[in-house]
């Protein structure tokens, strides 16, 4: 596998990213955990999911499959989906990103995420 920097901060990830979306939905829990190892086999160690991917389930699903794993990975969520239905449920507000923030590190079982890309559109995240 190969591996570059992201940025100027050291961070190495592959050049392969597993992207996340389909997780929950329309693949279920079993498979995507087992995607998720073969990744990890396969020296990917980056992997992309959002807080609107199958309303949380992508999230979800890859905190419990990187059990004992966490340090391995390299982990990129988003946020901006809307995942309720009152004026601060989506988008970036600042009450947004605070509530999401707390809501993707439970659902991913980590107390940091590498990566938080506020950079999405709300319907480019939505699951």
């Amino acid at each position: 596998m190969e591996y570059t920097n992201v940025g100027r901060f050291g961070v190495k990830v592959s050049r392969l990213c597993l992207g996340a979306m389909m997780f929950g939905s329309p693949t279920n829990e079993a498979d995507s955990t087992r995607i998720i190892h073969r990744a990890l086999d396969d020296g990917i160690n980056f992997i992309d999911t959002a807080n609107g991917y199958n309303g949380g389930e992508s999230e979800r699903i890859i905190g419990k499959a990187l059990e004992g794993k966490r340090e391995q990975v390299v982990l990129v969520t988003k946020v901006a989906a809307n995942m309720g239905d009152w004026p601060t449920g989506g988008g970036l507000s600042r009450a947004h990103i605070m509530n999401e923030v707390e809501n993707s590190l439970g659902r991913l079982r980590t107390d940091y995420i590498d990566i938080y890309d506020a950079s999405a559109r709300p319907h480019d995240t939505a699951g």
